[in-house]
């Protein structure tokens, strides 16, 4: 996994990213969820055949990615992401989000549809509204003032974890939140609330990965999202909760791998016609 390298998106905005695997097939780019960073995705990436070209970004305002001022709602990050596309030469990928990361793949796959060539969804989510758990974090986080408590950092990437994760890494997804100055959790968080996925625009086959244990989003939430998409399927990912790429990295890599195959052979034939 190269580690090195960042670039600056139109209008200034510097974002690093992680690169693995080789330069031919369909590239996969890994969109992390609210607060975390690419490292996020660190399990889940060497757990994938090391073959597969693989990105994984960390969005403005989190990790050690320029912190403008804004936007950041949902548009500007999947703009973000589709910008890196182009920064790379990446005319078409599977894009894979968690959580937040997985509304802004929706959303990028609304908004640029020949750009998007599939979706594999962890822990995602159609709306926040209504939803007592995000309406809890919501308060919470509109009190936040810097420098962000570390027991309340700590406290709210636990509560997204059905069993436990290595200590390591746990304090490694601590500290990365501990980054993100307070503006950006409630700005993003604001941002979510006020979203729209434009779910009817969204024409890209999606996987979605959901741990029977996720706290935050139960699985009737996960089925109306599934139905709304015109082809999606859904996989439950047993003992595990809204943290499930943390709880169990091989498996969803696997499940990744998988829809990927599917989808590398439509884009194969696609490149050759």
């Amino acid at each position: 996994m190269d580690l090195r390298h960042e670039t600056t998106l139109p209008g200034g905005c510097r974002i690093p990213f992680a690169r693995s695997g080789g330069r031919a097939g369909l590239p996969i780019i890994l969109v992390h969820g609210f607060t975390d960073s690419w490292r996020s995705f660190a399990g889940v990436i060497e757990h994938l055949p090391a073959h597969l070209p693989v990105v994984a970004p960390t969005l403005r305002g989190h990790g050690d990615a320029d912190r403008p001022s804004g936007p950041y709602e949902l548009g500007t990050f999947a703009g973000d992401v589709v910008a890196l596309m182009d920064a790379l030469g990446v005319e078409r990928a599977m894009l894979v989000g968690h959580s937040m990361g997985a509304a802004i793949c929706l959303r990028a796959a609304a908004d640029h549809p020949r750009r998007v060539a599939g979706l594999g969804l962890l822990g995602g989510f159609a709306t926040l509204a209504g939803n007592p758990v995000a309406l809890d974090l919501l308060r919470e986080v509109e009190g936040l003032t810097d420098p962000v408590d570390p027991g309340f950092a700590r406290s709210f990437q636990e509560s997204t974890l059905a069993r436990p994760i290595p200590a390591s890494f746990l304090d490694m997804v601590v500290g990365e939140s501990l980054k993100v100055p307070a503006f950006v959790w409630q700005a993003a968080l604001a941002g979510l609330f006020a979203t729209d996925t434009a779910l009817e625009r969204v024409a890209a086959p999606a996987l979605l990965l959901w741990g029977e244990r996720d706290a935050m989003f139960p699985r009737a939430g996960q089925e109306a999202l599934a139905a709304a998409l015109p082809t999606a399927e859904l996989t439950v990912v047993r003992n595990a909760g809204h943290g499930l790429h943390w709880e169990d990295p091989a498996a969803i890599a696997a499940e990744l791998a998988r829809f990927h195959a599917r989808l590398g052979d439509a884009w194969l034939s696609r490149r050759a016609s």
